[in-house]
């Protein structure tokens, strides 16, 4: 590409994409960088890639295809290997007779055309695309290429075992390279794809993994059964479970590194009629970004929650189901306060990500280390700030409710539906409802949904039903996903937070002393200004980034 520099610089400057001096700048750093221009262009942010590659398309005649929107045909993946792929940055897109067409971000990287040559004994047709997205879908078709190949290797393995010996694998026998390789490419298969647990699970004829991504499960390849007990076996050894036991749930958890990635997986494992179920939950592997602007409050929903987070003591509430980002919101909020001044102690089970600066406990039930005995722990560690995993049971709330009396600002999640019974909660634990009132600063409720796809996203006109739901007086248009590669077909990629919070103002402290129901305090806290979940769901829905199905399916309630 580097003869071609200088004709590429003029394209773009004629079809008025950069200035001259932006050109003489990028030449200058591409020379200093000994990198090609295009791409300096694309890092000094004066084009985008989809304009290089446009740009590219007109030098070279080699047409460009935006590759996040096609389906690529799985003929034509198999001619290669996912290692040959991944090395040259390119994958087969289609394959017509004897002519492969394969899309590059290097179209003049002949070594990897010769290579492709020798490999498919084909003719060759190249497209051009950005570089990230051909990795992706490298990683999206390829994913599963060594987890499959290596399920078939066990198959050959133990195929030829009865049913009763399938039972009796021994640690040595499991200790094989084809189940280490497959237990290794379905957790980066499984972190490529972002997928939060992996479920394997035996059936009467096959065994089944899937991934759950984006909040729904996804399947993602089946085996034959035959190689349940060698995976069964190495989880059980990676896990520091009991091999020898198959009648009772175990739990356990492995420690280790997938891509250069610190990884903290937690094991379940549950006997049913056909085998062990193991539900694998990935943790750690995943980027995340804390911060307010990415869980997705609302304007309105700030202001309150600004309100309860500037108390300098008292509790503070996040409540909501298993998978709904309660730690994420409580992580991002703790990244807030901690200053070097502050003294920050958590208690955790688990300790999902590790935060700089703050001193972070990992619950040991088995060694009596537990909720309610760290937080008796954490008071004799002059802390400033206390943040609490979960209030599960009556000990842990009442001695988080004495710390936030005493001037601490104490943190914590609570598994209820709504902010208001979170409240009512911890007076059905026992606790005086004076207590609950003086030390409750606030709650956040929230669930997370999935947002529409943006390059499959497509409008329509709201049924009669849905306008009914929205409480549309004329009809508004609505979107939906229509499924496309990038998503997977689901017509959802990514997710966000909805939220209800509530501030515990004198009115509430008077209607929780009284043990009001759950009802008049929601009330209360909507006279002052509380958005509900189905609300907050809504304007979503409205805005275009979710659907209705997703509103139904996560906030719909029977008045």
């Amino acid at each position: 590409m580097g003869a071609k520099q200088k004709k590429l610089g003029e394209i773009l400057i004629e079809a008025g994409a950069i200035t001259q001096a932006q050109f003489e700048e990028g030449m200058l750093v591409s020379k200093g960088n000994n990198t090609v221009l295009g791409e300096t262009l694309v890092q000094l942010g004066y084009i985008d890639e989809k304009t290089l590659y446009k740009g590219l398309e007109y030098l070279f005649h080699i047409p460009y295809i935006d590759i996040t929107t096609i389906v690529i045909d799985k003929e034509a993946t198999s001619t290669i290997s996912g290692d040959l792929a991944k090395k040259h940055n390119m994958i087969p897109i289609k394959k017509e007779g004897k002519v492969l067409t394969v899309v590059m971000s290097d179209p003049l990287n002949f070594y990897a055309l010769d290579d492709i040559r020798n490999a498919t004994g084909m003719e060759i047709s190249v497209a051009i695309s950005p570089k990230k997205d051909i990795t992706n879908a490298i990683d999206r078709y390829y994913g599963s290429e060594i987890a499959e190949k290596a399920f078939e290797d066990l198959q050959r393995e133990y195929g030829k075992l009865n049913i009763a010996g399938l039972n009796e694998i021994s640690e040595s026998e499991v200790a094989n390279a084809p189940v280490v390789r497959l237990i290794n490419s379905l957790l980066q298969h499984a972190i490529k794809s972002n997928a939060s647990d992996i479920h394997i699970e035996p059936t009467a004829t096959e065994l089944k993994v899937r991934f759950r991504i984006d909040g729904q499960l996804q399947e993602v390849m089946t085996s034959s059964m035959s190689a349940h007990p060698a995976i069964s076996t190495r989880i059980k050894i990676m896990s520091g479970m009991d091999i020898a036991e198959k009648r009772l749930p175990q739990d356990g958890r492995v420690e280790t590194v997938v891509d250069g990635k610190d990884v903290d997986l937690r094991v379940s494992l549950l006997p049913t009629v056909y085998g062990e179920k193991i539900v694998i939950r990935v943790l750690g592997g995943q980027t995340v970004v804390l911060g307010r602007k990415h869980l997705g409050i609302s304007e309105s929903n700030m202001s309150l929650f600004d309100k309860i987070t500037k108390s300098p003591n008292g509790i503070i509430l996040v409540s909501g189901p298993t998978g709904s980002g309660k730690t994420t919101t409580l992580y991002t909020l703790l990244k807030e306060l901690n200053k070097p001044e502050v003294n920050i102690i958590t208690v955790e089970d688990p300790v999902e990500y590790r935060l700089e600066g703050i001193n972070q406990v990992q619950v040991n039930v088995k060694a009596g280390l537990t909720f309610a005995s760290g937080l008796r722990s954490i008071l004799r560690q002059d802390p400033d700030i206390i943040m609490i995993g979960e209030i599960r049971d009556p000990e842990t709330a009442e001695i988080a409710i004495r710390a936030s009396i005493t001037g601490h600002l104490v943190l914590s999640t609570i598994h209820t539906n709504d902010a208001a019974s979170s409240v009512a909660r911890l007076v059905d634990m026992g606790i005086e409802p004076y207590l609950v009132s003086s030390s409750i600063v606030g709650v956040v409720a929230q669930r997370l949904v999935r947002n529409i796809c943006p390059r499959c996203k497509t409008s329509y006109r709201p049924s009669h039903d849905e306008m009914l739901l929205l409480k549309m007086k004329e009809p508004v248009p609505l979107y939906k996903g229509a499924g496309c590669p990038t998503c997977n077909f689901t017509g959802y990629k990514g997710r966000t937070g909805i939220h209800e919070v509530l501030v515990v103002t004198k009115e509430i402290r008077e209607l929780v002393n009284r043990r009001a129901s759950t009802d008049q305090i929601e009330q209360m806290a909507i006279r002052q200004g509380t958005t509900t979940l189905q609300q907050s769901c809504t304007e979503l829905v409205l805005n275009g980034i979710t659907s209705v199905d997703e509103l139904i399916k996560v906030t719909y309630s029977i008045d």
